[in-house]
């Protein structure tokens, strides 16, 4: 094979192509070789007709240079912020998906379409990575923006569908007599869809109005910060993309404090108001501005709420009269600026802080009996300017790591500590803190938590001394990890990494910290005979462990010169909210999870807590008569046959309504094999489970990209090289048989299934 053409080779392919056919021309007439356009599957054959022995690479080959102080690991970071819009969309579209299909994919109006689309593109090797132009990542984030209203349209419409709302039932005869003809999901046939599950465009404003937030994330949200009246009731619908329940506490921006809060059943639950953290105060007002809303005092209302699999809940949020015992209790904040330390406590866990700093100390938890000494921190590596060393003019840029020294800078002055903001209650407990003018940080323990949740708010990163710097938090612990740790490999099985160390060859260190950065797109972890330390990441981002015992990730990059790699302008991020008012460096919120866990315990954590925040509660949000809660007929809703859900190793990756005769459903086990006791088994899954509302006709299993009966495939058999081993034999789920409805999935395996409805009136 002669791999053809690279990075710009196309920009003018009539020529490119004129010069090929020349080659390969000459090349024939020669005689001696054949040349020929060709595709992979050709090659590949021709190699396996060969049966000559091959190497045998079971690691991947992270991290890439292309020179010696030249590493390629910038880009697991840069850009983090449409890293983590992705993310998020990426859990939205499963949940759009989902929802059109539990009413039928429409032929006309809001679909999943454009949002699939846009996130499609944004796959591009310089899109996600964010190794693109500052105006083409521009042009990402507005395609991606225009898909997500659609696909809020289209969610806005169907919940209050499922929700079964009386203001619907009241014009079920006008709405029946209206109904368009739509193809009811399954069916090889139009006919009117049952009342439940039609959807009547001429009368969806008699319809619940149903909202969305999507800047929850920064505490923004008009619906839940309008002033809640007596007479009416804020709904909040709260669901759940994956196939376990989940019992879990939400937060939502309020602006009345005398609250309460209902479930589905009318029973009052408890609830507790949390203030804003001053960090976050800060980067709601450069995004949102100071509008009327602002102008009230903000708190988060939070709660728990218990969610079906593959389904939602609803919540009931009303005035309460003074000091009534049903009333949101409201949180105590402590001031503190001594030397000490602060003790959080839930449940299991114990959390010791230092009072002078805020940094974490100690980690004991008292049912699993694990104790770690334990500190977290910020600091910042100083970005080379490309003229810092003479040996390679290189620069740190939006594909590569350099900084001009191994030492990493506290962002905390010693000399200036911030005082400290303990927020106790009945639900959570919270510590807010400004490290910088810059870093501002929320450390959070639930109640009934046995982790620890940091939400961090970076930038603008300043760059008046004219320095790039690349922003990284580390955890340092008692672990003796001796060298080694280990990252993910796209969210599937963990990689185990050695620092200084290539399996394949002697490597010669010229980068001690770029040099070993890996991608986390999951988590990374580092572990010794007793222990493990895990921490979770909400978006793709580079980390490592420069030192034993050590967890680093990084969060930010703010640089000032070009890497020379096709970029050609430096990575400086930068908003321009109003008219008049200067730009700044771009602003970065996001979460990382913390666990510490005995030696054989930490992959349940790990697996179970990662598929929650990759796939986070989506909440929807209405008002109704408080009076009639009644208004809405279906509060609680599973798409699974009553009392079922997915195994714990088993995940939903995809289900996307194909059209109105086929379902695309993929299901994945997320246990690699011997990685839990337990949970690293096959599974099997009865595929009638997961439709209470419809019936299977046929089951066919395909290939991963969904191109091809699996049936069909043709698995080839390759000659190694002498010495070269597998390490054990991968399992594999036995195929499905016709007529069964019944899968295996073995650990790490995906099942990509085509399933056809019958249809039933």
């Amino acid at each position: 094979m002669w791999t053809m053409g690279s990075d710009f080779t196309y920009e003018n392919a009539n020529t490119w192509f004129k010069q090929i056919d020349k080659l390969i021309h000459y090349v024939n007439k020669d005689g001696r070789v054949n040349a020929f356009y060709s595709t992979p599957s050709i090659y590949v054959d021709a190699n396996h007709a060969e049966n000559i022995p091959w190497p045998l690479k079971l690691d991947d080959f992270f991290p890439y240079a292309d020179r010696p102080h030249c590493y390629w690991t910038g880009y697991f970071t840069s850009r983090p912020t449409l890293k983590r819009y992705v993310r998020q969309l990426s859990a939205y579209l499963q949940v759009a998906r989902q929802l059109e299909f539990l009413i039928g994919k429409r032929k006309v109006g809001p679909t999943t379409d454009s949002l699939e689309e846009a996130m499609a593109v944004v796959q591009h090797h310089d899109g996600i990575s964010g190794t693109e132009q500052q105006h083409v990542a521009d042009d990402y984030a507005k395609r991606l923006a225009l898909g997500a209203a659609e696909a809020e349209e289209l969610v806005g419409s169907v919940l209050p569908i499922l929700l079964g709302s009386k203001l619907k039932a009241r014009y079920k005869k006008e709405i029946n007599s209206e109904m368009k003809t739509v193809p009811h999901v399954g069916s090889g046939n139009t006919s009117r869809s049952p009342p439940e599950i039609s959807y009547s465009p001429m009368n969806k404003d008699k319809l619940l109005k149903v909202q969305q937030c999507a800047l929850l994330n920064i505490s923004y949200c008009p619906p839940t910060e309008a002033d809640i009246v007596s007479g009416k009731s804020l709904v909040v619908v709260a669901y759940n993309s994956l196939g376990w329940a989940r019992e879990e506490l939400i937060r939502i921006p309020v602006t009345n404090s005398m609250l309460e809060v209902k479930d589905s059943k009318g029973n009052v639950i408890p609830s507790q108001l949390v203030p804003l953290s001053e960090g976050f105060e800060k980067v709601r007002n450069i995004y949102i501005g100071d509008d009327s809303q602002n102008k009230h005092l903000i708190f988060w209302l939070v709660f728990y709420v218990a969610v079906p699999p593959f389904g939602y809940n609803s919540y009931f949020v009303t005035t309460s009269m003074a000091n009534t015992p049903n009333q949101a209790s409201k949180s105590s904040v402590e001031k503190l600026d001594t030397v000490g330390d602060v003790v959080l406590k839930s449940r299991d866990l114990t959390l010791s802080l230092s009072k002078l700093n805020g940094q974490l100390m100690h980690f004991e938890n008292h049912r699993t009996k694990t104790n770690a000494s334990i500190e977290q921190s910020y600091c910042w590596y100083n970005a080379s300017d490309g003229n810092t060393n003479e040996s390679r003019l290189q620069a740190s840029g939006a594909y590569i790591f350099r900084p001009n020294s191994s030492t990493c800078f506290p962002v905390q002055d010693p000399n200036n500590y911030a005082p400290l903001k303990v927020i106790r209650g009945t639900l959570v407990d919270e510590i807010h803190q400004e490290i910088s003018p810059w870093v501002f940080q929320v450390v959070r323990l639930l109640k009934t938590s046995e982790h620890v949740e940091i939400e961090f708010v970076v930038g603008p990163i300043p760059i008046e001394d004219d320095l790039g710097k690349e922003l990284v938090t580390k955890l340092h612990t008692n672990i003796s990890s001796v060298g080694e740790f280990y990252t993910d490999s796209n969210g599937r099985d963990f990689v185990k990494r050695v620092r200084n160390y290539r399996s394949d060859w002697n490597l010669n260190v010229t980068e001690p910290v770029a040099g070993n950065y890996y991608p986390v797109n999951l988590g990374i972890y580092l572990k010794d005979n007793e222990k493990e330390a895990s921490l979770l990441v909400d978006r793709a981002i580079g980390g490592s462990s420069l030192t034993d015992g050590e967890l680093e990730v990084m969060l930010h990059r703010r640089l000032l010169h070009d890497d020379g790699r096709g970029v050609a302008e430096a990575l400086n991020e930068s908003i321009c909210i109003s008219n008049g008012e200067p730009c700044q460096g771009l602003v970065v919120q996001g979460q990382f999870f913390i666990n510490i866990d005995p030696v054989g315990n930490a992959a349940r954590w790990r697996r179970t807590q990662g598929q929650k925040i990759y796939s986070p509660l989506q909440l929807a949000f209405a008002m109704i008569p408080e009076t009639n809660h009644s208004t809405i007929t279906t509060p609680e809703f599973s798409s699974l046959i009553a009392g079922y859900e997915l195994p714990p190793n088993i995940v939903i990756i995809t289900l996307q309504e194909l059209d109105e005769k086929n379902l695309l459903l993929r299901l994945a086990h997320i246990y690699e094999a011997n990685e839990d006791a337990e949970l690293s088994q096959v599974a099997t899954i009865n595929l009638e489970n997961l439709f209470a509302h419809r019936k299977i006709d046929k089951v066919s299993e395909l290939s991963l990209s969904a191109n091809q009966l699996r049936s069909k495939m043709k698995p080839l058999k390759w000659k190694l090289e002498t010495g070269a081993q597998m390490v054990g034999s991968p399992i594999r789920g036995a195929p499905i048989k016709d007529g069964q409805f019944s899968i295996e999935i073995a650990p790490m395996e995906i099942k990509t299934l085509s399933i056809k409805f019958k249809y039933d009136n």
